[in-house]
């Protein structure tokens, strides 16, 4: 008999990107005031590149949404780990120094 092998990063994407205001109100409720959920556009395509190491890194999930009565747009990133990486934190702030 053959393992059915799943895809994780897939299926959380999937889940992510139906279910994202309910995983706000659920895990960050007091965000979840704030964010204009009639503006959402999800960048699942974007690619994070590090320029000194020469790296390309596909993110999760990249959300582009307002916060209410606001004007300026904000970028929520969503990183899916299912294993432990030492240097998660550090790739983290990599995507967002450069």
């Amino acid at each position: 008999m053959s393992e059915t092998r799943i895809d994780h990063d897939r299926l959380f994407k999937e889940l992510l990107s139906t279910f994202f205001e309910e995983f706000v109100l659920l895990f960050f409720p007091r965000v979840y005031e704030h964010v204009d959920f009639n503006h959402l556009s999800f960048l699942s395509e974007e690619v994070l590149t590090d320029v000194t190491a020469g790296e390309k890194h596909r993110v999760d999930l990249l959300i582009e949404t307002k916060l209410k009565g606001e004007d300026g747009l904000i970028i929520v990133h969503i990183e899916h780990q299912s294993y432990i990486q030492p240097a998660f934190s550090e790739r983290m702030f990599i995507y967002f120094s450069r």
